[in-house]
């Protein structure tokens, strides 16, 4: 291998990593400016219109026409058949309760810091109930959409391309991991499980071909997390660590439920990898753009 070639690796990683972050640390931002400014209803509706936008455009729509394939190949812009959507969403599901049955385990281990958890994620100057379970729903899947289309398209993608995907996931994953270590939640005991989250989402992505089982399933593990982690809108944790407690029923449930969706999540991932169309069919545009 030249270091011509070795140099152009690391310009499209390198490349991939700016353009991701730039997208994502715009397009992320936009929902905490409008929901503080214009209140749950007319900010939701801003939104989902902004969502919609963000995602016709990310996938190849719009201008400039010159970057159209560079957008969609970006994007992972296939079409998933109904034998596919079976298994994306099992997938999406089941992900989610690995995640938040990880969550648990922690902290029958460790205690739950509930302050920790909560700063920053106050949903009190929402006046009622039913507009906070609305302000949960839009903050997890903008949070799912713009997330994805930046660390599993922009990022991931053209890195797969270039250097291979174990690769591609683990600098997504990891990067993924860093960006969400400035949260107040982020302790260690957290490390682990968001690397674990990006790491299932970076196989997804890969396996698939399409970014949709990501965006549903990281949306469904966030409105678990804010409805119920870090708002406490549905509720707070209140079990205790098992050397205050011992290994109680709980538990036992929770490694079970752990195991058991972890499982599914690989399989569908297996399904899903075993569905897709192969290299040598994909768009000979896009291959030009992003030359082995």
């Amino acid at each position: 291998m030249t270091a011509q070639s070795e140099a152009s690796k690391l310009r499209t990683i390198a490349m991939a990593i700016l353009y991701a972050l730039l997208i994502f640390g715009f397009t992320a931002n936009v929902w905490p400016i409008v929901l503080l400014h214009f209140g749950v209803p007319l900010a939701s509706c801003a939104e989902v219109l902004f969502l919609a936008v963000l995602v016709w455009w990310a996938s190849g729509g719009g201008p400039p026409r010159t970057w159209k394939p560079a957008r969609a190949f970006r994007f992972r812009a296939t079409s998933l058949n109904a034998s596919q959507w079976a298994w994306v969403l099992l997938a999406a599901v089941f992900f989610a309760v690995t995640v938040h049955a990880s969550i648990v385990l922690l902290f029958r281990f460790v205690s739950f810091p509930l302050a920790q958890f909560r700063r920053g994620y106050s949903f009190s100057f929402i006046p009622t109930v039913p507009l906070r379970w609305l302000a949960i729903v839009i903050s997890a899947a903008s949070a799912g959409i713009c997330e994805e289309i930046g660390f599993r398209g922009y990022m991931q993608r053209p890195i797969e391309r270039s250097v291979g995907s174990t690769v591609a996931i683990l600098i997504s994953s990891t990067l993924f991991m860093l960006v969400h270590l400035t949260k107040s939640w982020a302790s260690i005991g957290m490390v682990p499980i968001v690397l674990g989250a990006g790491i299932l989402l970076g196989l997804l992505a890969w396996s698939s071909n399409s970014l949709i089982p990501c965006m549903i399933g990281h949306t469904i593990m966030d409105v678990g997390l804010f409805a119920y982690w870090w708002t406490g809108v549905a509720g707070d944790f209140t079990a205790r660590p098992i050397h205050e407690t011992g290994i109680d029923s709980l538990f036992i449930i929770a490694c079970f439920v752990f195991v058991f969706s972890l499982l599914i999540v690989l399989l569908a991932i297996s399904k899903l990898r075993a569905m897709i169309l192969p290299t040598s069919q994909e768009n000979p545009n896009v291959a030009a753009i992003y030359p082995s």
